[in-house]
């Protein structure tokens, strides 16, 4: 079985910082990471893998440094890592980011299933998964919690969902977003550091996509981020101590002078 998973290196968000002139985020010198969320994805492609056999190949968008990331999956136990860069995506929000991975997985020949993360945690748009399942005419399911059974036509999984779950069989090939509560990712063991350092990053650039230039990057986004910023910190808040009628009485006279109850 042929398995893509799609991976997003982020900042680390206690690092972060804003640039008050530009409102976007200062990225040079901050710590990078795999986005939390596909570390889950990797785990379970790695899995499948060793259930029915097949290739991991790891996907990610992004500046050179982003195959850092690939390092990172294949030192888990991905098979392959391909790192799609261009000064030309520069700017991509998720519309043109599912565009240009969706390309860019055409490029890898068979695909039987597609994993990505539920969402990117400097983001938080949850949009790209879908985006990319749309774009290959895919089928895909969001939130999946556990795999059940996989079949080389089908894929039987659990969708978390607000008050339990559902059972889904989906078609195959298809995509599917993974929720943390589907397993614990690995650590990566001394061999697979090794075998990470000395592996070859495939490069994908923008001539070798069979893509549409006004789709790509800043040109190609319907939408821009205007502005990032830090939410300003809220004041510490008040413990209460004490006899129970004392405590009711200094709740509701507290909330009373506030003006929430009259």
């Amino acid at each position: 079985m042929n398995i893509v998973v799609c991976i997003k290196q982020v900042p680390g968000t206690t690092q972060v910082k804003i640039n008050p002139e530009t409102g976007t985020l200062i990225r040079d010198g901050v710590e990078a990471v795999v986005n939390p969320f596909d570390e889950y994805a990797i785990e379970e492609a790695i899995r499948i893998r060793e259930k029915v056999g097949g290739v991991v190949k790891v996907v990610t968008m992004g500046p050179p440094q982003a195959e850092n990331a690939l390092r990172s999956a294949i030192a888990m136990g991905a098979d392959e890592g391909y790192l799609i860069t261009d000064r030309a995506f520069a700017g991509s929000d998720t519309w043109a980011t599912s565009y240009t991975l969706s390309s860019g997985i055409k490029t890898l020949g068979q695909v039987d299933l597609i994993i990505c993360g539920k969402q990117a945690i400097d983001g938080d748009t949850a949009q790209v998964g879908p985006g990319i399942a749309e774009m290959l005419n895919l089928p895909y399911v969001a939130w999946v919690r556990k795999v059940e059974e996989i079949t080389a036509t089908t894929i039987k999984v659990e969708r978390l969902m607000e008050e339990g779950y559902d059972v889904v069989e989906m078609p195959l090939p298809g995509l599917m977003t993974v929720v943390k509560e589907i397993n614990t990712p690995r650590m990566a063991s001394l061999k697979g550091k090794m075998k990470a350092k000395s592996a070859t990053i495939n490069t994908i650039n923008a001539s070798a996509l069979s893509v549409d230039a006004d789709k790509l990057g800043l040109k190609g986004s319907p939408t821009q981020v205007l502005r990032s910023f830090v939410p300003e910190r809220k004041s510490g808040g008040e413990k209460i101590s004490g006899e129970v009628p004392a405590m009711i009485d200094k709740i509701y006279n507290t909330i009373y002078d506030l003006g929430v109850v009259k």
